[in-house]
């Protein structure tokens, strides 16, 4: 196990705050291997990069000793967390709730030593517990502190509906501290509330206090908002290595810098260097390429990762996809998404939506390499991607 001072640079990378920092160094000098749990709702069947922030810290903390409690929430997946949501979420069914959990387990272990992980599911402790077991549990928190949860105080505030059983969602995520005893949890700026609900309820149940660690939220490929599937602008780890590749390639060069340290395993001295010969000329697209290795060779192999590099460079250094281009951002005006022609004008890369379809009947436009032929076609919203007409005219275009 490394020293203290090892283990705290270790922990703090990429970390947005750590509460409280003189009782994690505390605990650390006792020597002994810590529980660090993490919880994750099986809501959806994959998990994508945003995801795996929490799994890489995980990681960082198992590598250095410490025992890793993966939780699947799978009794509060049927409550559906409120976190964020203007409005009640749907509740999951038992059934979709244990498909998606097993997928989860899956993936997890494409970044977790399944030998130290230990995997736990919350309806072990409370389907067990019965309703006067509930209340009592429900006695330990106010409504009053509920509402200061921004989401619930702006629902609250503007009429939004609020269902008890929401309120219950924070008191069950703090329980789950108490059953597994953790020393640390670990979740993303928007859990903190939930988190510090964990230390209130361990120090009720006589308990020592876990530390919270909140690690930031992914911005997804716009580089605006967080990675998400519904806005589309997700890499998911299983996606294919070619389309993989060609979405990490897509992001800013900025955004490149803050994926390398949530994502990437490399050492920040390293990271470090690679932005230090960039500011001093070197070209930020072959960094981006190690990015981009590193992270398909997680998800899938060492091989793909290679010729996933070699397609590219196949398909758009070859094709004289010039590495510099206007970078457009375009706001969709409905959920759908952006009409291709209207996007293509709105770029400035053809003079009228008409020049549009005449470009696309004749194949002279493509989307990242890919001629299309479907004049109807939506861009969703979320999505960056290198649009060309013709062999000269090129845009970066990000659809919001």
């Amino acid at each position: 196990m490394l020293n203290i001072k090892e283990s705290v640079e270790i922990i703090h990378r990429g970390a947005e705050e750590i509460l409280v920092e003189g009782e994690l160094v505390n605990k650390l000098e006792r020597g002994v291997p810590l529980r660090i749990k993490a919880g994750f709702d099986p809501t959806a069947p994959d998990l994508h990069l945003g995801h795996t922030v929490l799994i890489n810290k995980l990681k960082q903390f198992q590598d250095i000793g410490h025992e890793i409690l993966f939780l699947i929430g799978d009794f509060t997946g049927m409550i559906g967390d409120p976190t964020g949501k203007s409005t009640t979420r749907p509740a999951l069914t038992p059934e979709e709730v244990e498909q998606n959990a097993a997928t989860y387990r899956e993936q997890v272990f494409k970044i977790l030593d399944p030998e130290k992980t230990q995997v736990v599911f919350n309806s072990s402790w409370m389907s067990k517990m019965n309703a006067a077991d509930l209340i009592q549990l429900a006695a330990r928190h106010t409504v009053a502190r509920m509402l200061e949860r921004d989401d619930f105080n702006k629902r609250y505030k503007t009429g939004q509906p609020i269902a008890i059983h929401e309120f219950l969602y924070p008191l069950i995520q703090g329980y789950d501290s108490v059953a597994l005893q953790a020393d640390i949890e670990i979740g993303g700026t928007d859990q903190k509330f939930n988190l510090l609900v964990g230390r209130e309820l361990q120090k009720h149940f006589g308990q020592e206090q876990q530390i919270v660690l909140t690690m930031p939220l992914l911005e997804g490929l716009d580089g605006v908002q967080k990675m998400s599937k519904s806005l589309g602008n997700y890499i998911g780890i299983t996606d294919r290595p070619d389309d993989m590749f060609g979405k990490i390639m897509s992001i800013s060069d900025d955004l490149m810098w803050r994926y390398f340290e949530l994502l990437s395993f490399q050492p920040m001295p390293i990271i470090e260097k690679w932005r230090q010969d960039v500011a001093a000329g070197a070209n930020p697209r072959d960094i981006k390429f190690k990015l981009a290795q590193e992270l398909i060779e997680r998800f899938h192999s060492k091989k793909a990762a290679e010729k996933a590099l070699s397609n590219f460079i196949a398909r758009f250094q070859k094709g004289a996809i010039p590495d510099e281009m206007p970078e457009v951002s375009l706001n969709a005006k409905t959920d759908e998404g952006m009409p291709i022609a209207i996007l293509l004008k709105g770029a400035q890369i053809v003079p009228s939506t008409s020049e549009a379809y005449r470009m696309i009947k004749q194949g002279a436009v493509k989307i990242d390499g890919e001629k299309i032929e479907d004049r109807n076609l939506l861009i969703k919203k979320g999505t960056v991607s290198v649009y060309q007409v013709g062999k000269r005219r090129f845009a970066r275009v990000s659809v919001n």
